[in-house]
This record gives structure tokens, C-alpha cells and sequence, in this order.
């Protein structure tokens, strides 16, 4: 039975605004769904929110980005997106209440913690839809665990996030100059950390806003500095064109982030992939529209999954519509 939510404005008189903000304000007050905390063996300790869609519903794996946590990436999602799909969204490591590991950041490890949670909870095969980072993730996640994967959706996202040689020069050399010092003191210092942007999200309750504050500290910021090395450095073009399973690439068009020329081509280089425009930037997941769009992402691949290869309704990708 789908999980019933309270849509209605929080009701911040509930809690203290002054303290920490526990899992029950989370979920009463700020419409959260649950989480839970699990013991991956051999692995660690990770953190999920789930949610259950209708009866028979298909399961969406969400994957965030960089510097967020399931709960932060998706917050604009999760009631639009649990009317059709069951709900997994877990904290990747050094994220939020992710696995914590004195082992240097790999997005495989990530790709093999998130493999090590679907086998956990009995729930695949899974849509993976990755954003931003999320993308390398739910890619990697179809490489080495292709039966746990039914289905792709590819948002602000693309196969090779960091073009040029000069450009990865820059970002790998300016994250690692960071990552480097952290990994003897493995806190990143408060004034780089403030420098962080977290992009407002409007008229929000002062509640929604100590919870995304305690959200960032959670971070290990060693291996959120490791991550953006890892992320810089991606590339996945050799592979990726073997895909095949169902996908989605939802081109975010006025992003600065990640090029949008970029992420249409990876819809080119999957066979079985379309794509879709969203005329926003890489801060989508704050607009109240990111829900709908990217539960219309979502059903796009859905709709494929269990086609008869001669019945491929695929559409050619065309470039130009990104201009």
C-alpha cells in the first residue's frame, strides 16, 4: 500500500527551532519520508529513505549528486514520484549518514554499496535514476551488476562530466589540492565549508532550512572533496554504448555545470536511450517543477522495460533541440 504523506504546508509550531531536528520532524513536519539505517556486511553503515508506490509499482533507485544526500537531491520529488513508483534513495558514502571509510572515494565503491542495498532489501531489478553525480553511479551500477538494473534515467548528467584535458587539468588540480591536506585531518575547515553554496529554495519555514544546514554537516568532507576528484574524472564512453537497458537522459538546458551539449551526447552514444529537455539549471531539484519533469523521465523508461527488441520505440536524438 503507497505510503500517504501529508501535502499540506509544514506546520513549523510543531518543533523547536532551536534544536536539532530528529527523524519524526522529518518526517511529520517536513514530509520526509522514513529512513533507515542498515549494516551492509563488509561494507558499512549506510542510511535510506524509502517510500512504497502502489501495488506492483516498479522500484526507483535514486541516486544524488555531489554534495547533497538522498533526502536533499530529491526533496521536490518524492510525493509525484511515489503516485507510480515504489522509492529507494540512499546516502552515498561521505554524504549525509552515508558509509564512512578511511578507504580513498571510487564512484564503484558507491556503484557496489547501492548493489550491496537492493540485494539487502530484495527490491530489484531497479530504475536507477542518477542525478549529477548520481549519473557515474547508476552507470556503474548497470556495468557491474547488470541484473540488478531494469532501466536507466540520466538527469544533469552524461557520460563524461568534466570535458578537455585543460578543463580536468583545473578541477582535479583545485580539488585535490583540498583533498590532499584532509586526508590527515579529515574535516574540511569552516571557511572553506561556508564557501560551499547551498541554493535557496524560496519561501521555506525556517525548519526546512536548520534540517539542510544539519543535512551539509553530516558530510564527511574528505570524502566529498575525494568525490569531486572522482567525478571530474569520469568517463564512461568506452562502455556506456553497450547499454542495454531502457533510458532517459533529462538534459537540464540552462546548465553551467554540467554542458547540456555533453548530456545529449550521451543520449547518442546509448543505443536504447532518449532524452528529454528541462529548461532549468544544474539547482533544478529546488524548483517545485523538478518533481513532475522528472517523474515524467522516470515513465519514459518504465514504459520500455519488457519491449520486444523488434519493438524498440527509441527516437532518434537531435542535437539542435538543445540549442
Amino acid at each position: 500500500m503507497a505510503e500517504q504523506r501529508d501535502t499540506v504546508h509544514p506546520d513549523t509550531s510543531l518543533v523547536d527551532d532551536e534544536g536539532p531536528i530528529d527523524e519524526a520532524e522529518e518526517h511529520n513536519v517536513l514530509g520526509l519520508p522514513w529512513g533507515e539505517r542498515v549494516e551492509l556486511p563488509g561494507r558499512g553503515k549506510t542510511f535510506y529513505r524509502r517510500v512504497e508506490g502502489p501495488p506492483g509499482a516498479p522500484t526507483l533507485l535514486l541516486l544524488h549528486g555531489w554534495v547533497a544526500s538522498g533526502g536533499l537531491n530529491y526533496y521536490n520529488a518524492f510525493d509525484e514520484l511515489s503516485k507510480h513508483f515504489s522509492i529507494i534513495a540512499p546516502d552515498m558514502r561521505g554524504h549525509g549518514r552515508g558509509i564512512r571509510s578511511r578507504r580513498r572515494f571510487r564512484l564503484a565503491d558507491c556503484a557496489d554499496d547501492t548493489a550491496a542495498l537492493i540485494e539487502h532489501l530484495g527490491c530489484g531489478p531497479v530504475i536507477a535514476v542518477g542525478y549529477s553525480m548520481g549519473g557515474p553511479i547508476a552507470q556503474l551500477l548497470w556495468k557491474r551488476h547488470p541484473e540488478l538494473v531494469s532501466g536507466l534515467v540520466l538527469a544533469a548528467t552524461g557520460s563524461w562530466l568534466v570535458p578537455g584535458l585543460r578543463q580536468q587539468i583545473v578541477v582535479v588540480g583545485a580539488v585535490s589540492a583540498i583533498a590532499g591536506p584532509l586526508r590527515v585531518t579529515w574535516r574540511l575547515p569552516k571557511t572553506i565549508r561556508r564557501r560551499i553554496p547551498f541554493a535557496p529554495t524560496g519561501e521555506r519555514p525556517s525548519t526546512f532550512q536548520r534540517w539542510a544546514s544539519e543535512e551539509m554537516r553530516r558530510h564527511d568532507w574528505r570524502m566529498v572533496t575525494e568525490a569531486g576528484v572522482a567525478v571530474a574524472t569520469f568517463d564512461s564512453r568506452r562502455w556506456i554504448k553497450h547499454c542495454d537497458v531502457p533510458t532517459t537522459v533529462l538534459v537540464t538546458t540552462r546548465d553551467r555545470a554540467v554542458s547540456p551539449l555533453e548530456q545529449a551526447r550521451t543520449a547518442l552514444l546509448i543505443p536504447t536511450a532518449e532524452f528529454l529537455r528541462y529548461d532549468e539549471g544544474h539547482l533544478a531539484p529546488v524548483k517545485e517543477t523538478f518533481g513532475p519533469k522528472l517523474t515524467e523521465a522516470c515513465l519514459h523508461t518504465a514504459a520500455r522495460i519488457g519491449l520486444p527488441a523488434d519493438a524498440d520505440t527509441t527516437e532518434p536524438v537531435d542535437l539542435r533541440l538543445i540549442d
